[in-house]
């Protein structure tokens, strides 16, 4: 009898040691889920700041009022009189922000006629910035468009546009680029 009762112990020991391991694990999966879930959340704030700076851009080179106004540059027109940006070669990178035309997003939002350079938080909640790097790359004949705009007067300005969000106390920055074509007389 005293031998069952050793066996019992030893046994109901066992099953709380599988029980404790295993409440252990569970414990730690859920952390690491949880710091994952955060982590994705930072990287979409983040993603959102460097879509913001996109916007941004095209927001400025829309702009009718910026774009009569002899005295101010929208970013595209501003990469065009700059250096000439080569893919190949070089990178476009979001902490370099002496070769190329810089614009900020902050949380006062565009506003017409108006250059958006202020730095700034772009979110107060969540601490971040946006900003943008743009870049002339080359002038081209537009394709497939030559008999209807007049032939060899107008060619594609071609531009590549990096958009950058970064949260506040974080290394990395997240970025978005994409490439633009604007119709403009050709250069002689």
């Amino acid at each position: 009898m005293k031998r069952q009762q050793g066996v019992v112990l030893v046994l109901a020991l066992l099953v709380l040691l599988s029980l404790t391991i295993l409440g252990v694990s569970a414990v730690s999966s859920s952390l690491n889920q949880n710091k994952m879930a955060s982590s994705m959340q930072q990287s979409g704030l983040a993603f959102d700041a460097a879509e913001a700076a996109l916007a941004g851009v095209f927001f400025e080179s829309e702009d009718e009022i910026l774009l009569t106004n002899s005295a101010l540059l929208d970013p595209l027109s501003e990469a065009r009189q700059g250096a000439q940006y080569n893919p190949d070669i070089e990178k476009l990178s979001c902490k370099e922000d002496e070769k190329w035309t810089n614009r900020q997003m902050t949380d006062a939002g565009l506003t017409i006629n108006s250059i958006h350079t202020a730095v700034g938080d772009y979110q107060k909640e969540v601490k971040s910035r946006s900003w943008s790097r743009t870049a002339f790359v080359r002038e081209q004949a537009c394709r497939g468009s030559s008999n209807v705009i007049g032939g060899s007067n107008i060619n594609c300005h071609v531009f590549v546009v990096r958009g950058c969000g970064q949260l506040d106390g974080r290394s990395t920055i997240v970025a978005n680029s994409v490439s633009a074509a604007v119709l403009a007389p050709a250069t002689n």
